[in-house]
This record gives structure tokens, C-alpha cells and sequence, in this order.
């Protein structure tokens, strides 16, 4: 089946997958690992940097002024203003430490969002979102009386611009959307929806999870008011993200969690006074080694190039298109080519996703396979579930082969026969 499907030539070198000590002595059975937009794996920088910080500098971050706090503050603070080079960000200020783009979307949702919200406000987000995404705004329409309007893609699993314009009005007060879909890779025209955002004058939040690991981000050029993503997708620790906020939006919003470490001072018969900042944002104690390694693991991403790591999403997105398509039976869901983001869905036709999930497990390729906590998406698409290749820097074109390999022989297995009436097309 290969034979017939044109050779496209990854951009980074195959020795890129030696930065990866999992992969290096690949762990268990593991053949490909095919599940990037879930996780990634964690190259030798970031867990040497996460080392050296316990070994080093190990201490809370601004409580004692002893050396030791002093250094681990500063290595803390260095974190930051690193990340915030890396996504263009104009203060380091700007740059709030999380656990993760869910507790980002959350902290906006609680503390810009009942600002804005109320009876005959709307709020606005696209059919494509995460629960992530979805839930928070809910909530809040929830608590507040507010109206959730959801904008949904068309045919083609695409958000344009112009009908997501036409959805936003006088009374549009919040719209969040996602840069990349996690289930289809589709890139949404961040740029012009905030653009339209801005001409309504709502604030605008972008979920960039899954655009942050696979493309240039420039939140100054995007002008969205908060952005937000993950360390762990983007080759760092889990349990750490980033909230980026411009500095006039987060001016006076309230604190999200309160304890220690985010006030002034507390006196009994006087009001909090909570302080300017990040830490404002930050209560107890944060992610100190987190914050760290996700720094060197964007260190590690501008190491390898950007215009490469394009490329090689390129390659491999186009690669799996025409492997998936020349076999039979096999439809590859959206057009992942169009603006390559590491991501290929497809269906088999007559057999249900999870069946074909575990085939390929059965031979040491894993990937991702279901709704993707996108369950809205997939009713407007009409399909009950997908399989889900996302892509790494590690990645090869070989991997994908043996995907195709393996597709040739999947049969329908327990979750077919238990769902005998469900097309899975």
C-alpha cells in the first residue's frame, strides 16, 4: 500500500528523538507514540533543568530573604520573562503562571467574566471548542443570565471569519476561542475574530494549547486580551500553563484563589490589600520547577527552529493524508493539510473508534481515539467518535507507515457489536 503514496521528507532529523529519554530506550512495547495532542514526551533539557532546580535552588519562591529563597525567586522570575519572550509578550508582567490552560480559562471566567456577564449580555464561543473552552462559559451564562451563543463550523470543520463576525453584536461582551482544534488541527483566523471582538468591544480569550507546541505565537499581533496554554502539550511538565493577559486588562481584577503570597498586608479591622501583578494571581505556593522546565522546554522549541518544526508537521500531516487515504475504508475527517497543525483525524468506516485504537495498541502504536472532551464538535460533524494521530517533533514518516500497515488489518472488535446501530461514517 505504501509503495503507491508519495515520500515526504521530515524537516527535523531523526536523531531529534534521542533529546527523548522515553523514547530512546522505548519504554514497554511502545513502537510510535502518536498521542502529542494529549501529552507530550519530555526531552533531556527540561528534566535536566527540573533536576538542577531541586538540586540547586530548591526553596520557596518570595517568602524568606535568605540565599536560597532569593535564588529559587529568581530562577522563578527568569521562568517568566522567558516564556513571555517566547510568545512575544510585551511585560513579563503579563505573564501569569497556572496549572494549566483549564485553570486559565477558569480564572478569567470567574474574574473578568461577572464583570461583563449579565441578563442580555452574550457570551461567544466557537462549535469547535474543548470542554475546557465550553464549560467555564457555561457556568458563567449559568450564574449570571447571561446567553451562550456557539458559532458552529461548517462542513468543512472551518470557523470563518465572517460568520463568526456575524454572530457577535452590541450586546457581545466575551468571546473565546480556540487557536488550534484539538481534534481536527483546524486553525481559526485568531487575528480577525479578535479584530471583529474588538469592533463590538468584547474581551477576547484564545485557547492556544494546541497551537503553542506546533507554530510561532505573537500574542501582541493576535491582540486577543488573555491567551492562554499548557506546559505539558508543549513539551514541558504537567501541572504547569500560562496565562497571558495584557497589563490594562488585568488591572483591577479581582484575585481568583486568595492566601498567602498575594497580599499586602491583613489586618483585622482593616480591608485586604491584595497586591499588583502576577501575584495577585498566584496564591500558595506556585509550580516553582514546572515553571522552569516549561521555559527550557520553549527554549528547546526555538532551539530546534520554528520554520523547521513547520515543516515537519507539514510533512507528516501530508504524509498520513495520503497514507490514511489508500486504505480502504479509512476517511480522513476535515482538511488537516490546509494549514498543518501536527493533527490527523479519520474514521473506518463500520468499525467503532475505540476498536481501532485498540488494534493499533496491540502493536505498540498509540493514539488517541473518541470524542477528544470535544463532544459538541463531533455531534455537528455527526460522528460518534474519531482516531487521532497528533504529532510530535520526534515523529517519522516510518511511524505513519506502519499505521497504515496496521489499518489494512483492523477488524470490528467489542464496541462495534455493542453498538450495532451507530454508523461509524
Amino acid at each position: 500500500m505504501t509503495d503507491t503514496v508519495r515520500h515526504r521528507p521530515e524537516a527535523l532529523p531523526k536523531a531529534v528523538r534521542e533529546d527523548f529519554p522515553l523514547l530512546a530506550r522505548r519504554a514497554g512495547d511502545l513502537v510510535a507514540y502518536l498521542d502529542n495532542a494529549a501529552t507530550t514526551q519530555k526531552p533531556r533539557v527540561v528534566l535536566d533543568a527540573i533536576t538542577d532546580y531541586y538540586t540547586g535552588a530548591n526553596s520557596n519562591v518570595g517568602r524568606g530573604y535568605h540565599r536560597l529563597g532569593l535564588a529559587s525567586t529568581e530562577r522563578y522570575e527568569q521562568a517568566r520573562e522567558r516564556v513571555g519572550r517566547a510568545i512575544g509578550a510585551a511585560h513579563p508582567e503579563e505573564v501569569l503562571f497556572t496549572a494549566g490552560t483549564t485553570s486559565a480559562v477558569n480564572l478569567v471566567a470567574d474574574t473578568a467574566g461577572p464583570r461583563v456577564a449579565g441578563p442580555g449580555r452574550q457570551v461567544v464561543v466557537t462549535g469547535m471548542e474543548h470542554n475546557s473552552n465550553l464549560l467555564p462559559w457555561r457556568r458563567l451564562c449559568d450564574r449570571t443570565g447571561a446567553t451562550l451563543t456557539v458559532v458552529p463550523a461548517g462542513p468543512d470543520g472551518r470557523v470563518s471569519a465572517a460568520r463568526f463576525a456575524d454572530a457577535l453584536g452590541p450586546d457581545t461582551v466575551l468571546v473565546a476561542v480556540s487557536h488550534v482544534s484539538n481534534v481536527l488541527g483546524t486553525v481559526n483566523p485568531v487575528r480577525e475574530m479578535t479584530a471583529a471582538a474588538r469592533r463590538v468591544g468584547a474581551l477576547v480569550l484564545v485557547d492556544g494549547a494546541q497551537a503553542v507546541p506546533h507554530r510561532p505565537v505573537d500574542v501582541r499581533e493576535i491582540d486577543a486580551d488573555f491567551y492562554c496554554f499548557s506546559g505539558h502539550k508543549a513539551y514541558g511538565p504537567m501541572g504547569v500553563g500560562v496565562l497571558h493577559g495584557r497589563r490594562d486588562r488585568l488591572a483591577g481584577l479581582p484575585p481568583y484563589q486568595v492566601g498567602g503570597g498575594t497580599v499586602k498586608g491583613v489586618a483585622a479591622d482593616q480591608p485586604v490589600r491584595y497586591l499588583d501583578g502576577p501575584a495577585r494571581w498566584e496564591a500558595g505556593t506556585p509550580h516553582v520547577a514546572g515553571a522552569v522546565g516549561l521555559a527550557a522546554a520553549l527554549d528547546y522549541l526555538r532551539d530546534l527552529g520554528r520554520d523547521a518544526i513547520r515543516r515537519h508537521d507539514r510533512a507528516l500531516v501530508g504524509h498520513a493524508v495520503d497514507v490514511l487515504t489508500a486504505v480502504d475504508r479509512v476517511h480522513v475527517v476535515g482538511d488537516p493539510v490546509a494549514d498543518p497543525s501536527g493533527i490527523v483525524s479519520f474514521v473506518v468506516e463500520g468499525i467503532h473508534p475505540y476498536d481501532v485504537g485498540a488494534h493499533l495498541d496491540r502493536h505498540g502504536v498509540a493514539v488517541r481515539c473518541g470524542v477528544h472532551c470535544a463532544s459538541t464538535f463531533l455531534d455537528e460533524l455527526g460522528l460518534l467518535g474519531t482516531v487521532r494521530l497528533s504529532f510530535g517533533v520526534y515523529n517519522t514518516t516510518a511511524e505513519i507507515d506502519l499505521v497504515g500497515e496496521l489499518l489494512t488489518g483492523v477488524k470490528p472488535g467489542p464496541w462495534t457489536t455493542d453498538h450495532p446501530d451507530v454508523r461509524f461514517l
